[in-house]
């Protein structure tokens, strides 16, 4: 069973949000805060993290940035009553995952759920199949349509990175840090390059994917029809 942990000062929310995940066979811990949170965190296994961000102690802002500086593979979903782009563009810029607007609908806030606990999942293996295209981690192979690519290591990981998460946005600075490394001491033009390259070798060959730019974020991988 999945364990969601729900992190919001108001325990009518927090009540709400555990009746719903509950009913769907998820287990779930709360907190009334960051600081509460990353106490539990130490001590319970959790499979993904809902959060305001609006809080006392540690508010959500801090509570992701915290969260993201230990882990990259740990869902994370804000619930805010913010609405502005400028909140949501700094909350993926922090690496949450996805982001729900107060007042929700609790079901649609668990099916977001579902889904990116599905989509971590499919992060964790060891090979990736999309559509005509399948990336093998353990041989650093990329097959499409029983064509057969060893990639240069970069390029590889960068793929390897966006197919694990589809639909996820990167931004460039998380795909510096996770691929190239935090003492990386180029720019982020760099992603850009290793993009292109990925696009003129896989776009004339499939077209059951593709990578998106996502102005004034960064990239993402959208398979086609879904």
């Amino acid at each position: 069973m999945a364990m969601i942990m729900v992190v919001d000062d108001d325990p009518d929310i927090r009540e709400l949000i555990r009746v719903y995940l509950v009913g769907e066979g998820l287990g779930v811990i709360e907190a009334g805060n960051g600081q509460e949170a990353l106490k539990l965190i130490e001590s319970t296994r959790v499979d993904l993290v809902v959060l305001d961000v609006m809080m006392p102690l540690m508010d959500g802002w801090d509570l992701c940035r915290e969260l993201r500086s230990h882990s990259s593979d740990l869902p994370l979903v804000m619930v805010t009553a913010k609405s502005e782009s400028a909140h949501k563009l700094k909350g993926f810029q922090l690496g949450t995952d996805d982001y729900v607007v107060k007042p929700f609908d609790p079901v649609e806030l668990v099916m977001r759920v579902k889904a990116l606990l599905k989509r971590y999942k499919i992060a964790s293996s060891q090979l990736i199949s999309i559509g005509d295209m399948t990336i093998d981690r353990v041989s650093f192979e990329v097959c499409v349509q029983e064509q057969h690519f060893l990639l240069p290591l970069k390029e590889f990981e960068l793929l390897y990175k966006l197919a694990s998460y589809p639909r996820q946005i990167f931004t460039r600075t998380q795909l510096i840090g996770q691929i190239w490394g935090m003492d990386f001491e180029g720019d982020e033009r760099t992603v850009d390059v290793h993009i292109k390259r990925l696009r003129e070798r896989f776009e004339p060959l499939t077209d059951q994917f593709r990578i998106a730019t996502i102005r004034g974020l960064g990239y993402r991988l959208e398979v086609c029809g879904s």
